[in-house]
C-alpha cells in the first residue's frame, strides 16, 4: 500500500514550465502553499489545452521531459513484471488472445479456402504418408532382415518395437519445440532427420547400427503427427477445420497402401541388390527401405516452399511476418477464384502480449557456446514449463481423459493389427501342419538326394551310403535314424532337426547344418568341413505374400471409414464420432470369436479398421481444438507419445496370447474400446468454437 500510495503521490503531479503542479481535489499534500506569482501564472493559462502546446525544445532535437518519462514508464514494467505482476501480464495475455482468436477466425474467412490451402494439403499429407510407411517398414523387412543379420527371437522382437519407442519419444520432443521454434521449422528437423537415418539405414550391415538407425528414424518421424495437425488446422476456419483435418488423414492410409504394394513388387525379387565381396550384402528388402523414404524425402522439399503459421507468428508478436502470410494467402484463393482485383482489406491484427522478452536479452551474452546453451536450456525449461501447462486446473480433466482415450484406443487397435497378421501365420502354421508325411522305419541305400525335401518326419530310417547334394530340407524331422558313410554337400535347411540320432563316417561339406540341429545325437568319426557362413534368404520360406496382401486390404478398407468421417464430422460432431466409432470397432472385435479361418480373420480385420479410423480422425480433430495455440502442438504431442506407449504395451501384450487363447485378446480389446468410448462422450464438444 505504501509502494501505491507514493506512486499515486508522483502521478498526480505534472510537469508544467519547469514546475510541478499538485491537483486542487482538496487534499492537503504538504509544502509550502502556491505563490501569488503561481496564481497568476495559473490566471493566464486558464483555458489553455496543454496538449495542443508545442514545446519549445521540440525543434532542437531536445526530447520532451513527459517524452522520457513515458520511456521509462514501458523500460521499468521487465523487471516488475517478473517479480510483482506476472499473474496480471499472464491474464492480459489470455485477454488479448481471446481477442486474437476471433479477429484471426474473421480473417481466415475472408482469406478463403482455396488454392493455398490444397497446396498444403499435399504437402502436410506428404509427412503424415511418411509416418504411415514407418510403421509398416519393419514387420515387412524382419523376415528378410532375421536371416541377413542373423537375429534371434530377441532381436526381432526389439527392432519391432524401437520404431514405436523412438516415436512416442519424438512426439513428446518435437510437439513441445514446435511451440517453441515454429511448425514449419520443427517439420523440417522431423523429416530431415527420418529421411536422412531411414536412407543410411538401408546401407548398414550390422544389426545395432541398423537399430540405431531405426530409432533415430522413429524419433523423427514421431514428431510429423503432433506438428502436421496443428500447422493444417490454423490455416482452416471453423466451417472447413473437422471435414478437411479428417481428409488430411486420408494420407496415413495412403502411406500403408504404399508400403504394402511397395513391399509386395520389391522384397520377393532377391536379385535386386549387389554385393561388394562377400561381407557386404544390399538385398532387395535394403532397396524397399530406400524406397519408403521417398514421401519423406518429396515433403521435405515441399515444405521449404511453405511458409510459417500466422497463427504462431502472431502469438510470439511477429505482426508483420503473419500479416505478409494472411495477405499471401488471400491473395492465392483469390487469384485461383479469378478475383485478382480483390483486396486483403485487413490492416491491424491483435497480439498477445509478450511474456518472455529476457531470454533474448540473457542469449545475446557470454561466448557462443554459452549463448547456445542459454538458449537450449531455456527453451527446454519452455517445453517443460508447456507439459506442465497442459495440467493445470483449466485443462487437467481434459488432458487426463484424453490420455485414457488415446492410450487405450491404441493399447487396443495396434494390439489387435498385430494380433490379426500373427493369428492367421498361426492357422497358416496348423493347415500346413496337418498334412505333414510321416516315414517310419524305410531303409535307403546308395541313393542321391538333389532334390527338396519338405513337410516331412522320418522315424527309425536308416541311410547308408546315400549323398545329399544341392538340395534343400524345409520342415524336415529325422528321429531315431541312424546315417552310416553317408555325404552332405551344399545343403541348405529351415525348421530342420535330427534328435536321437546316430551319425557314422558321415561329411558334411559347405552346409548350414550347424550343431544346434543335431538334438541328442551321436556323432562317430563324423566330420564337419566348410560351413556356411552368414544368414541365408529362402523367400520362399519367409515372404507370404499373404502378409502383404492383408497390410493392403487392412490399410483399404478404411478409406470408407475416412470418408464418412469426414463427411459427417461437422455435422455430428467429434463426440458423437468418436463415441459411436468406438462402440461399432468394439461389435467387430467382439464377433471375432466366431473367426476361425484365414478368410474370416481378414475380414473382420477390415471391418475393426474401417470403424475405428472415425474414432482415430475425431481425436486429432478434438485434440487440435481443445488446447489454445501456445500449447497446441505441445499437448498433441504428449497424447502420441502415450499413444506409441500403448501400442508398445499392445503389441508385447496380444502378440504373447498367438496360439493359447484368443478369448483375453478379444474382451481386453472390446471391453476397453466400450469403457472408453463412454468416456469419451464426456469430453466437451469442440465444433463451434474458434481456435484459441
Amino acid at each position: 500500500d505504501g509502494y501505491r500510495n507514493t506512486n499515486q503521490v508522483s502521478d498526480d503531479y505534472r510537469y508544467q514550465d519547469g514546475n510541478y503542479d499538485a491537483p486542487n481535489d482538496g487534499y492537503y499534500r504538504g509544502g509550502d502553499e502556491p505563490t501569488q506569482d503561481e496564481d497568476a501564472q495559473s490566471d493566464v493559462t486558464e483555458g489553455h489545452d496543454e496538449d495542443d502546446e508545442v514545446y519549445e525544445g521540440e525543434y532542437q532535437g531536445i526530447p520532451h521531459p513527459d517524452d522520457i518519462k513515458e520511456k521509462q514508464k514501458k523500460r521499468a514494467p521487465a523487471v516488475d513484471d517478473e517479480y510483482r505482476d506476472r499473474a496480471d501480464l499472464m491474464a492480459e495475455r489470455m485477454e488479448d488472445e481471446e481477442q486474437l482468436a476471433h479477429q484471426y477466425e474473421n480473417i481466415i474467412e475472408e482469406c478463403g479456402h482455396g488454392r493455398f490451402q490444397w497446396t498444403l494439403f499435399f504437402v502436410l499429407g506428404l509427412a503424415l504418408m511418411a509416418d504411415g510407411v514407418e510403421v509398416f517398414v519393419v514387420g515387412f523387412v524382419l523376415p528378410s532382415a532375421e536371416k541377413d543379420m542373423c537375429l534371434s527371437s530377441s532381436n526381432k522382437g526389439m527392432l519391432g518395437l524401437i520404431v514405436y519407442l523412438g516415436m512416442m519419444v519424438g512426439a513428446v520432443l518435437l510437439g513441445g519445440l514446435a511451440d517453441k521454434l515454429g511448425r514449419k521449422q520443427c517439420l523440417i528437423i522431423s523429416l530431415a532427420i527420418n529421411a536422412a537415418f531411414a536412407f543410411l539405414s538401408s546401407f548398414v550391415q550390422g544389426y545395432g547400427f541398423f537399430l540405431f538407425c531405426r530409432l533415430i528414424s522413429g524419433l523423427g518421424i514421431g514428431g510429423t503427427l503432433p506438428i502436421v495437425f496443428p500447422y493444417f488446422s490454423e490455416f482452416l476456419s471453423r466451417e472447413k477445420r473437422g471435414e478437411h483435418l479428417s481428409w488430411l488423414c486420408m494420407f496415413w492410409m495412403i502411406g500403408g497402401i504404399y508400403a504394402s504394394a511397395m513391399a509386395w513388387s520389391i522384397i520377393p525379387h532377391y536379385g535386386w541388390g549387389f554385393s561388394m565381396g562377400t561381407k557386404y550384402h544390399f538385398h532387395s528388402w535394403r532397396v524397399f527401405v530406400l524406397v519408403c523414404a521417398l514421401p519423406c524425402i518429396a515433403s521435405l522439399v515441399a515444405l521449404k516452399f511453405m511458409p510459417e503459421s500466422p497463427r504462431f507468428l502472431l502469438e510470439i508478436g511477429k505482426h508483420d511476418e503473419a500479416w505478409m502470410i494472411l495477405k499471401q494467402v488471400h491473395d492465392t484463393n483469390m487469384r485461383a477464384k479469378g478475383e485478382p482485383e480483390r483486396v486483403f482489406t485487413v490492416s491491424y491484427i491483435k497480439t498477445p502480449k509478450q511474456v518472455d522478452e529476457f531470454i533474448e536479452i540473457q542469449s545475446s551474452t557470454g561466448t557462443w557456446y554459452q549463448r547456445w546453451l542459454v538458449r537450449i536450456t531455456t527453451t527446454l525449461k519452455q517445453v517443460w514449463d508447456n507439459v506442465l501447462y497442459c495440467l493445470t486446473a483449466q485443462y487437467r480433466m481434459n488432458t487426463l481423459m484424453l490420455a485414457v482415450v488415446w492410450f487405450t484406443m491404441a493399447l487396443s487397435y495396434y494390439g489387435l493389427i498385430v494380433w490379426f497378421p500373427d493369428m492367421i501365420r498361426y492357422f497358416q502354421d496348423e493347415a500346413y501342419e496337418s498334412r505333414v508325411k510321416i516315414f517310419d522305419e524305410e531303409e535307403v541305400s546308395h541313393f542321391t538326394f538333389n532334390f527338396t525335401l519338405e513337410n516331412q518326419i522320418h522315424r527309425n530310417g536308416e541311410y547308408r551310403n546315400d549323398k545329399f547334394i544341392g538340395m534343400k530340407f524345409k520342415e524336415v524331422r529325422f528321429e531315431d535314424s541312424l546315417f552310416e558313410d553317408c555325404y552332405f554337400e551344399d545343403v541348405r535347411s529351415s525348421e530342420t532337426f535330427f534328435e536321437n540320432c546316430t551319425i557314422i563316417s558321415t561329411v558334411f561339406y559347405n552346409t548350414d547344418l550347424y550343431e544346434h540341429k543335431f538334438i541328442n545325437c551321436r556323432l562317430i568319426n563324423s566330420t564337419f568341413m566348410k560351413e556356411k557362413e552368414g544368414c541365408h534368404i529362402d523367400f520362399e520360406e519367409d515372404n507370404d505374400f499373404l502378409i502383404y496382401l492383408v497390410s493392403f486390404l487392412g490399410s483399404l478398407s478404411v478409406l470408407p471409414g475416412n470418408i464418412i468421417s469426414a463427411l459427417l464430422m461437422d455435422k455430428i460432431g467429434r463426440i458423437k464420432m468418436i463415441g459411436g466409432s468406438m462402440l461399432i470397432s468394439a461389435v467387430c472385435c467382439f464377433f471375432l470369436f466366431f473367426g476361425n479361418s484365414e478368410s474370416a480373420m481378414i475380414g473382420w480385420q477390415c471391418l475393426f479398421c474401417g470403424a475405428s479410423i472415425a474414432a482415430w480422425n475425431a481425436l486429432d480433430v478434438i485434440t487440435v481444438e481443445l488446447y489454445p495455440t501456445d500449447k497446441r502442438a505441445t499437448a498433441f504431442g504428449i497424447l502420441n507419445g502415450l499413444c506409441k506407449f500403448g501400442a508398445i504395451l499392445g503389441n508385447s501384450i496380444f502378440s504373447s496370447f498367438v496360439g493359447i487363447t484368443k478369448v483375453v485378446p478379444i474382451l481386453l480389446a472390446s471391453s476397453a474400446l466400450v469403457g472408453v468410448g463412454l468416456l469419451a462422450l464426456r469430453l466437451p464438444e469442440t465444433r463451434e468454437q474458434v481456435l484459441m
